[in-house]
């Protein structure tokens, strides 16, 4: 009986396969999208992410971390569902997209969130803005007492959880290392802070920054637009896109982002428990 031969590209498409990501494969599929990425990007070379991943035509199709965030990313996050699951994650956050996917596969096994805020505009910018004549400076650590609250602060804003109530030695910690390796900034005038960021993500292609803050009592005096092009001016020295995300409805926030001239580039969603 004679046999056919049967060419391989008419075999049968398989879809991605769930795998077990080596660094260099997420190295190469956070390239793809280094904005989008930064965060995985991050926690990948630093060495201290737990890593879900699918593959196809010989690349990653998704990826997901799993820790005290989940942050899913690619096409098929759906499949990462068991992983949040077990993870018992604070938040799921992401591009709206992947978290949605996500999101629909696990909401009957998670609790329910606390708050879902999708349509996070994520801005980005490439050239430097003109100067701040700010003060601005990297933190340091006689800067820790200062900083703690102010942080906290910030967290609680954003977040609507306040750190020094939920787990107080481990945020300071969280501050100081920000501070020790470099990830944070002030604008310090007679014991006020004027403008304090950090960078919650840093890679050689993007610096993702968290928790623009002013203090209250000096607010409204373009105190944080000014020190972010300062900032920003700082980092695109060396790094070729500063980025972060802000909600929908901050608009003071956005006001100040738009006037230094960042640019939306993706959108993420936030899913707090």
């Amino acid at each position: 009986m004679a046999s056919t031969l049967v060419d391989r590209d008419d075999w049968p498409m398989r879809g991605p396969r769930a795998v077990a990501p080596t660094r260099d494969q997420i190295l190469r599929f956070c390239a793809e999208a280094p904005v989008e990425r930064v965060f995985l990007e991050d926690i990948a070379r630093r060495g201290i992410g737990r890593f879900s991943a699918l593959e196809g035509g010989g690349r990653l199709t998704a990826l997901c971390h799993v820790g005290a965030n989940v942050v899913p990313s690619g096409e098929g996050c759906a499949a990462f569902a068991e992983a949040a699951v077990r993870g018992q994650a604070r938040m799921i956050i992401g591009e709206e997209s992947a978290v949605g996917q996500l999101w629909e596969a696990a909401r009957r096994r998670l609790p329910r969130p606390r708050d879902d805020r999708p349509g996070q505009p994520v801005y980005a910018l490439e050239d430097p803005p003109e100067p701040g004549a700010t003060g601005l400076r990297a933190a340091r650590a006689t800067d820790l007492e200062l900083l703690v609250p102010a942080c906290a602060a910030a967290h609680l804003e954003e977040i609507g959880i306040d750190p020094l109530r939920r787990d107080p030695e481990s945020f300071r910690w969280r501050t100081r290392a920000q501070i020790d390796e470099g990830r944070s900034w002030i604008w310090l005038e007679d014991g006020v802070i004027l403008f304090k960021a950090e960078a919650s993500a840093w890679t050689p292609s993007a610096v993702q920054l968290q928790q623009v803050w002013v203090d209250p009592g000096v607010r409204n005096r373009k105190h944080a637009q000014r020190a972010m092009r300062d900032l920003c001016r700082l980092l695109l020295a060396s790094t070729p896109v500063v980025c972060l995300f802000v909600r929908p409805e901050n608009a003071p926030a956005i006001r100040v982002y738009e006037a230094i001239g960042m640019r939306r580039a993706l959108t993420y969603r936030s899913l707090i428990f």
